[in-house]
């Protein structure tokens, strides 16, 4: 079924963009009324603005040698054209459209594995997740496998019961991957719909936690087909180019799916979105857009570059 409609999610995202969009593409179409010509200084400049705005180095580079061939090849000459060139770039990065609508599938439980560094927001994100799926009708089941802390299984336990959902915990301490094991099999036993699971914080360079992290993989794929499993990596919008290194070395450790981008609203680093796609061909699923239960929205692409952009057309769409 359906979870969000099309004109709420464009909303949400807009809104949510606001920083980026003011210090990214507000930066960019001021350099465009500045600039009566389209020269070196004017590409240095645009690409300052973009790395600063957290596309990346690399992909900031490609966008810049996308947009010189362009004006070449169209003897374009006004500075403002440039920054439609670029959206329309942005956009084949990116890709068209909600591919992803955070749909349950018909085999089930569908595992929504969720893993990221220290404070990126994954236990928040599992109440939101859970709340969604409750709030449309389905039997949702929360893991606790962050077992090494006993304030991250409390914390779990308050979105639990904010959500409505039900709630598997162990003993702090616990072996995560037997909390996993023993929370699927009863999932499956009971018919539950979507299991949602909170892994414990780790840091990427960890190379003890990430072979941990590979067992809870293992582990889910003993109890679930793979096509049941949504492995999901969350970041913190507002670390940055940092997130790159993250997800990279998270999707060594459990193939990941998809990138859960939260506190997109409280960042002017928005651009992370373009660079995560350029660089490691990983889509943003789902975006975190504000502190209330709701506020996470299954990602838009075509909603990110009209909302980054300031256009309005999604909204009719």
């Amino acid at each position: 079924m359906p979870i969000f409609k099309q004109v709420k999610i464009f909303q949400k995202i807009k809104e949510s963009l606001s920083k980026t969009r003011e210090s990214l593409i507000g930066q960019v179409r001021e350099l465009a009324k500045i600039h009566r010509t389209i020269d070196d200084s004017f590409f240095n400049e645009l690409l300052e603005i973009m790395i600063l705005g957290d596309m990346g180095v690399e992909t900031s580079e490609k966008l810049i040698s996308e947009l010189r061939r362009a004006v070449k090849r169209d003897r374009i000459n006004d500075a403002e054209k440039v920054v439609d060139l670029l959206k329309e770039s942005i956009k084949n990065i990116l890709g068209s459209g909600l591919k992803y609508t955070g749909d349950v599938p018909e085999k089930r439980p569908y595992v929504i594995l969720l893993t990221g560094v220290n404070g990126s927001g994954k236990t928040t994100t599992a109440g939101k997740l859970a709340h969604r799926y409750k709030d449309a009708g389905y039997k949702v089941m929360m893991i606790a496998a962050d077992t090494f802390r006993a304030a991250a299984i409390e914390q779990l336990e308050i979105w639990a019961q904010r959500a409505k959902a039900d709630l598997i915990k162990q003993s702090e301490g616990s072996d995560p991957s037997s909390v996993i094991f023993d929370g699927l099999e009863r999932a499956i036993a009971r018919g539950y719909d979507v299991v949602i699971a909170d892994t414990a914080g780790r840091l990427q360079n960890k190379a003890h936690l990430m072979k941990e992290l590979e067992k809870i993989k293992r582990t889910t794929l003993k109890k679930v087909d793979s096509e049941q499993v949504l492995s999901l990596l969350v970041i913190d919008a507002t670390t940055g180019q940092n997130g790159i290194s993250q997800a990279m070395v998270f999707n060594e450790a459990v193939k990941l799916d998809g990138i859960v981008l939260a506190k997109l609203d409280g960042t002017a680093k928005g651009g992370i979105v373009v660079a995560i796609k350029d660089r490691l061909g990983l889509p943003v699923l789902e975006a975190g857009v504000g502190e209330k239960i709701d506020d996470l929205i299954p990602f838009d692409s075509q909603a990110y570059v009209d909302g980054l952009f300031g256009d309005v057309a999604s909204e009719e769409r």
